[in-house]
C-alpha cells in the first residue's frame, strides 16, 4: 500500500469544475450543464468521507474526475500531493480503485472468481504466478469468500458474494483509496449490512480509506467519519459526520435528513414546506441555488451567491449566520 501517514491527505480537489454541452432538441441551441461547479474537498488517510445528495447533483461525475477518468475544465485534483493528470494511469490505478454499484454488471461473467480478483495483479505485473495465486487466496479470506469459490463463476454465487468479489478485486493491489459508488444499493437489506460491516472491518484492520457516494443516509450514519453534502454541482455543507447529522446548518442538509422516515409510527411525515422539484440544472437559479426550495429564503438569497461560512469545523454555504441557522432549523 502507498505510504501515507494517518490523517494526511490522500486525495484532494481544489475548486474543481466541469461542464458539458447539452442540446435538448434538434433545432435548439447548445446549452452548458455545469455538472461540478467549484468543488473543494479533502480525503484523509484512514477516514470514510461520505458524499451525499439527490440523484443528478453531480456525485458520480465528481467521482469520475477523482478517478482520473475525466479531466476538469478548471481547478486541480491532487493524489498523494501530485496532480492526478501527471500520474501514469497504471500508477494511478494502484493508488485509487473503484467499487461499482451493481455487482451483476461489474464482473466479467466469462472469468472465474479467482481470475477476476487476480486480474489487477496480472495487469500490473505484480509477482510470479505462485505469488499471485497466494495473494488472491489471502484477499478472498480477508473479504470472507470461501476458498472453494476460486474456480466458480459470478453466475454461481449470490449477490453479496459478487460484491465481495468486487471488493477483493479492488483491494488485491492494496490501494491508498477506494471509491465506492452506491456499493450496496443493488443488494438486499440483510446483505447490505454484511457488506458495510466488511468495509468497516477492513478500515479498522488494514487502514483503508474510503469515499462513499450514496443517497442512503442510513449508510452515511453507519459508515461516515465526515460528510460532504452536494447540491446542483456544489458542496453546500461538509464537516464531521456526528455534528452534521446532529445539527445541520444548511437547509438542504436538513431537508435530506427530514426525508428519512423513522420506524416510530407517532413521528409522522415531514411537515416542512420544501419545494418538491429541483431547479433545471441547465437554468441555474440566481444567487443561492437552493432558494427556490428553501422555506427560509429571503431577498438576499436571490440577489447573490451565499458566502462560505466556517463554524466549529463545519463549512456551509448559506446566508444564515450560525445562530440564525440553528434557530430556523429547530423551528
Amino acid at each position: 500500500m502507498a505510504a501515507v501517514e494517518p490523517g494526511t491527505s490522500v486525495l484532494s480537489a481544489e475548486d474543481v469544475r466541469i461542464a458539458f454541452k447539452v442540446r435538448r432538441g434538434l433545432f435548439r441551441p447548445t446549452e452548458m450543464l455545469r455538472a461540478v461547479d467549484g468543488v473543494t474537498l479533502d480525503i484523509r488517510r484512514g477516514e470514510t468521507l461520505a458524499l451525499v445528495g439527490e440523484s443528478g447533483c453531480g456525485k458520480s461525475t465528481l467521482a469520475s474526475l477523482l478517478l482520473g477518468q475525466q479531466h476538469p475544465d478548471a481547478g486541480r485534483i491532487l493524489l498523494n500531493g501530485q496532480p492526478v493528470e501527471s500520474i501514469d494511469p497504471r500508477v494511478r490505478a494502484r493508488l485509487v480503485q473503484p467499487i461499482f454499484q451493481d455487482p451483476y454488471a461489474s464482473l466479467n461473467p466469462r472469468r472465474s472468481i479467482g481470475e477476476i480478483i487476480r486480474r489487477p495483479l496480472d495487469v500490473h505485473g505484480i509477482g510470479d504466478a505462485d505469488t499471485r495465486h497466494k495473494k488472491v487466496e489471502r484477499t478472498m479470506d480477508l473479504v470472507g469468500l470461501p476458498g472453494r469459490l476460486i474456480h466458480s463463476y459470478p453466475s454461481q454465487v449470490s449477490g453479496g458474494q459478487r460484491q465481495r468479489v468486487a471488493i477483493a478485486r479492488a483491494l488485491v493491489i492494496e490501494p491508498a483509496l477506494v471509491i465506492c459508488d452506491e456499493p450496496t444499493s443493488a443488494l438486499d437489506v440483510s446483505v447490505q449490512s454484511q457488506i458495510l460491516n466488511l468495509l468497516l472491518d477492513l478500515r479498522d484492520e488494514v487502514g483503508m480509506t474510503y469515499l462513499i457516494i450514496t443517497h442512503d443516509l442510513s449508510v452515511v450514519e453507519y459508515m461516515a467519519s465526515r460528510i460532504a453534502v452536494m447540491y446542483l454541482g456544489q458542496i453546500v455543507e461538509q464537516g464531521p459526520a456526528a455534528q452534521i447529522l446532529d445539527a445541520p446548518r444548511h437547509p438542504y442538509t436538513q431537508m435530506l435528513l427530514e426525508s428519512v422516515l423513522l420506524p416510530d409510527a407517532d413521528t409522522g411525515l415531514p411537515a416542512r414546506n420544501y419545494g418538491s422539484i429541483a431547479p433545471n440544472p441547465l437554468q441555474m437559479p440566481r444567487g443561492c441555488r437552493f432558494h427556490p426550495r428553501c422555506p427560509y429564503a429571503v431577498d438576499a438569497c436571490v440577489a447573490s451567491a451565499p458566502p462560505l461560512r466556517q463554524v466549529d469545523g463545519i463549512e456551509y454555504r448559506c446566508i444564515l449566520q450560525e445562530k440564525e441557522a440553528r434557530a430556523c432549523l429547530r423551528s
